[in-house]
């Protein structure tokens, strides 16, 4: 199993950042003039939310942190996907790039759901957390939210 070293590891974020690239290249020029401080604005700050979010919960200490992260990551994900339906159905989007849409929507939630089913399972096995390293950033082993654990 390859280690996981920075937020760049996790298969959910590369899948958030490849949603995010193609709400950027593809469907943001393709918005009208007078979207683009309504529909595109709103488009390109969830779709940087859900990358943005992945990497800012996997600098926190503690898997419930990381989590609540993810969550809000997946709240900005279905935004994406609202979004990207709005501009369908107003006419800014073709099938074609709502269906591509769709699938990089659909494989960025599920790593995501899967990601976060993991920080559940582990927040609930082990929560304690030393105070002297509890700042301290070279105490953690950067595996994603992996709490230090208690010695007496």
């Amino acid at each position: 199993m390859e280690s996981i070293r920075t937020f760049e590891d996790l298969e959910c974020w590369k899948a958030g950042r490849q949603l995010r690239i193609f709400v950027s290249k593809k469907v943001l020029p393709l918005l009208p003039k007078n979207e683009q401080f309504e529909l595109a604005t709103q488009l390109k700050g969830a779709a940087r939310s859900v990358s943005a979010n992945i990497a800012e919960g996997f600098g926190r200490f503690h898997y419930r942190d990381n989590y609540k992260f993810c969550s809000n990551a997946r709240g900005s994900l279905f935004e994406v996907l609202d979004h990207l339906i709005t501009a369908s159905d107003e006419g800014y989007l073709e099938e074609e790039y709502l269906i591509e849409g769709r699938s990089l929507f659909e494989s960025t939630r599920r790593l995501l759901s899967g990601y976060m089913s993991y920080l559940q399972r582990s927040a609930n096995e082990t929560s304690v957390v030393r105070e002297e390293d509890s700042d301290d950033d070279l105490a953690w082993d950067r595996r994603p939210a992996q709490p230090i654990t208690h010695h007496s």
